[in-house]
């Protein structure tokens, strides 16, 4: 006994040593195993997938581990579409739907989940699930697949759906909602499944309650003619537009005309004028009753009137404009006369000004160089440089090569616009019309421009 209390005191100060010489010991729990990433798997359906002759009220699909339906009113979509969604219940490892609707015969329907399904601890989605049976002998195996873009953006819109209308009258979009519907994908792809062997008019739209194109504002694209389910393998382009623009809702309190007195900004920035730029503006506080150009004038250091320079007084929009073809870095100043314009109240401006000013030098510019491949030049190409997607060059395309003597800095985002009008900027579709919007296509890679440099670009589609 007193040998064995001997060896464990032994052993007890061994440790008690060995610990004092690396430090204090860290106690790392045992690691658990990868992540799990598996979705869950479906175990058995009640009535089984793909049934036919289909006639029960209720669905039950049990799953290998316990799952949850995540925002299943955004992501279920019932094909055809009902009158009134099923009503759709998790338990364990168990979902069961509720149909509230009546079942029209010999149809093919599909319950697709999109992400809603999946498993409670990873929270793994079961991605597009699709329950599917037909009230008939068969189930339906028809198809139409197409992409969608933006036609002024050339981009992809995910929140937008394609939908399918059996009424082929142009006016059933407009009054009702479809028959069929799917989500655009994240490529601008959709597709629809299991469809049966008839004639539908395709269109795309938000994925809003109303489901039906009742404002002109919408995101809209329709095809020109009605299709066949089963004529249509390759897929469908088309084109999504706003026939009219949303106007925005101001957000800021406009300021109330002051009756005493009138003031005026320009357009200067950091008293710098853009060599680029023809116009300099002068905005005024009040709405003008008119103005008398002679009381402004643009002077060099010597006070002598650079005679090229003309002066537009816009009374409507209450702004005076001085166009000019600018000299790199001038020193120059813009003489204003109290009485150069009289605002509605009477009021004229309450002294003489003089504004001084420098135009920006060359070496604030780059020179650009754009090459474009796989361009069309018989579709009227128009190039567009976007900056933050603010529109800041627009120029015809004649030839698959460009040059700017100046450029402004900075990175830029580049599209081309099929001008089938040769009007120089991009024109919305129409449905009533049945007129297609104008195409535009953006390039993958952005062009950096660097000041005071010679900058190259190869863009190809």
């Amino acid at each position: 006994m007193y040998s064995r209390v001997r060896l464990i005191f032994i052993a007890f100060i061994g440790i008690v040593f060995f610990s004092s010489q690396i430090g204090c010991a860290v106690i790392i729990p045992p690691n658990g195993g990868p992540k799990d990433s598996i979705p869950p798997v479906l175990i058995q359906a009640l009535p089984a997938l793909s049934t036919t002759n289909f006639n029960a009220n209720k669905i039950v699909l049990s799953f290998d581990e316990f799952v949850e339906i995540k925002n299943v009113q955004e992501n279920l979509i019932v094909s055809p579409l009902p009158k009134t969604n099923p009503i759709v219940d998790f338990k364990l490892k168990t979902v069961t739907i509720k149909l509230k609707d009546s079942l029209l015969p010999n149809t093919t329907y599909s319950l697709n989940f999109g992400n809603a399904l999946v498993d409670v601890n990873e929270g793994n989605p079961l991605k597009g699930f699709n329950y599917i049976f037909s009230t008939g002998k068969y189930i339906d195996s028809n198809n139409i697949k197409g992409n969608v873009m933006l036609a002024e953006t050339g981009t992809i819109d995910t929140t937008l759906i394609a939908v399918l209308y059996s009424n082929l009258d142009d006016t059933a979009v407009l009054k009702t909602k479809p028959v069929y519907m799917t989500r655009v994908d994240s490529k601008g792809d959709f597709h629809f499944d299991h469809l049966p062997n008839q004639r539908f008019n395709l269109y795309i739209m938000p994925n809003d309650f109303m489901r039906r194109y009742d404002d002109s504002t919408k995101m809209f694209a329709f095809m020109d003619s009605s299709i066949k389910s089963s004529l249509y393998p390759s897929s469908i382009k088309l084109l999504a537009f706003e026939e009219s623009k949303k106007k925005d809702k101001k957000t800021t309190t406009t300021t109330k005309p002051d009756k005493k007195k009138l003031v005026y900004t320009s357009s200067l920035e950091n008293f710098r004028q853009d060599l680029l730029l023809k116009t300099l503006t002068l905005t005024f506080s009040n709405k003008l009753k008119k103005g008398d150009s002679t009381k402004i004038k643009l002077v060099d250091t010597t006070y002598r009137t650079i005679n090229t320079a003309s002066v537009i007084i816009d009374t409507v929009l209450s702004k005076v404009q001085i166009v000019n073809q600018w000299k790199a870095a001038d020193t120059l100043r813009l003489i204003i006369d109290k009485a150069l314009a009289i605002d509605t109240f009477g009021n004229t401006l309450e002294k003489n000004d003089t504004i001084k000013f420098t135009v920006c030098k060359v070496e604030e510019y780059g020179s650009l160089k754009v090459r474009l491949r796989n361009i069309d030049l018989k579709k009227n190409p128009v190039i567009l440089f976007y900056s933050n997607e603010v529109l800041v060059e627009s120029v015809p395309l004649l030839k698959n090569e460009l040059y700017f003597k100046l450029f402004h800095p900075g990175e830029f985002e580049v599209r081309i616009l099929y001008d089938d009008n040769q009007n120089g900027i991009w024109d919305a579709g129409n449905y009533k019309k049945h007129q297609q919007p104008e195409k535009v296509e953006k390039f993958k890679n952005r062009i950096p421009v660097k000041a005071n440099w010679d900058n190259e670009a190869e863009l190809v589609l």
